[in-house]
């Protein structure tokens, strides 16, 4: 039986400096959250009315794929939750890996454009400020678009055992990833 891997993203309600600095990420709250899962092919959304259902669904995965989800994603809903999920979840962390074989952080974004050709259609303060102004709608729409973009970086990397950046002098610069995440056997 295949892996049940869970692309996951969310978007807040607050910013850092609006819950008081980024040691309070549990209270910037959940606006949107987003999964795909591979033994669906779906995508589902969770409203913060059903964050422990998302809860639930990220503890049932095989694997949960994600980018800043230990250092972010993860302390967001443990606003919600007693439960430690960055030890508790089985988690590949794109943004954290490329970190370790770079010696600095690259935005999904750069990824996803120097690899893929794509870009992000919006960014992390247009979802808040979407929430402010009831645009609920927009925010699903981006997070999804968010998730289906980590799980394309992610799937390629798995095939292709490289991706892409562009360096500060804007020169395509290419790094090796070993994710084996997609094989079958666990």
């Amino acid at each position: 039986m295949p892996r049940d891997i869970v692309y996951f993203d969310l978007e807040t309600q607050r910013t850092a400096n609006d819950a008081g600095g980024w040691d309070r990420k549990g209270d910037m709250r959940m606006s949107v959250g987003v999964i795909f899962s591979t033994t669906t092919g779906r995508y589902e959304v969770f409203a913060e009315a059903r964050v422990n259902q998302l809860v639930d669904r990220l503890r049932r995965a095989d694997l949960v794929v994600g980018f800043n989800v230990l250092n972010f994603d993860y302390h967001v809903l443990m606003g919600y939750t007693i439960l430690d999920l960055a030890a508790e979840l089985p988690t590949a962390d794109l943004m954290v890996d490329m970190e370790q074989r770079l010696g600095h952080r690259l935005g999904l974004d750069a990824i996803a454009h120097a690899t893929l050709g794509v870009q992000k259609t919006a960014a992390g303060l247009d979802a808040i400020r979407w929430w402010r102004e009831g645009r609920v709608l927009e925010i699903a729409e981006y997070c999804c678009f968010d998730v289906k973009v980590t799980r394309l970086v992610h799937e390629h990397g798995c095939r292709t055992k490289e991706l892409f950046f562009h360096d500060r002098f804007a020169q395509r610069q290419r790094v090796g990833v070993d994710w084996c995440h997609l094989d079958e056997a666990s």
